[in-house]
């Protein structure tokens, strides 16, 4: 993520990437509205201001990363269904991901807290509806599992990636690629 608060000059924003930041460092159950006020060199009275809870800061973070997705679930369900629109879903959401993976980290971490909250079947929804997208539903069923496995392999990426050498945007193509792979191996024959 860089240096803190590089990413975003506004306060909302800052108090999203340094609440994330100890989010990831101690847990979400652990970290207080107060040790972000203190990180942020701000009163809680200033916290408060722009989130009342931990609980609205990562749905705000969630409101942050849902627009690309609703943009790109939009934009692709008014474009035919060709392998080539496909793989534009694919490099857009790879795009999206690369300013999300902290977030994506986060919830990596504490999936319990995901799912508890309010967050965890909205983000459940757009997932099931960007599959939807990918994956015709008449296809076999080896098919349908490309589709959906395409999309969580860009997921799983940005963890299992962490530790392999080499370049982040290597490893991003790289993880682009092989979904690409899985998606071109499902498209049926007559839809391209």
């Amino acid at each position: 993520m860089g240096t803190p608060h590089a990413r975003r000059g506004n306060t909302r924003q800052r108090i999203q990437d340094v609440a994330l930041e100890l989010f990831a460092e101690q847990g979400y159950e652990k970290t207080s509205l107060r040790e972000i006020a203190e990180r942020l060199d701000v009163t809680k009275a200033a916290l408060y201001y722009h989130f009342k809870t931990k609980e609205d800061i990562v749905i705000s973070l969630f409101q942050d990363l849902a627009r690309p997705i609703d943009e790109l679930t939009e934009w692709a369900a008014g474009q035919p269904r060709t392998l080539e629109t496909k793989h534009e879903v694919l490099r857009r959401y790879s795009e999206a991901l690369r300013s999300a993976e902290p977030l994506f980290r986060f919830m990596q971490e504490n999936q319990a807290t995901v799912r508890d909250l309010s967050i965890g079947e909205t983000f459940k929804q757009r997932m099931l509806r960007l599959t939807g997208l990918l994956r015709e539903p008449e296809a076999r069923l080896t098919d349908q599992v490309r589709c959906i496995t395409a999309i969580f392999s860009m997921h799983a990426g940005l963890f299992a990636m962490q530790n392999v050498e080499g370049d982040p945007e290597d490893k991003r193509k790289a993880v682009l690629e092989v979904a690409t792979e899985l998606i071109t191996a499902a498209q049926p024959p007559n839809l391209d």
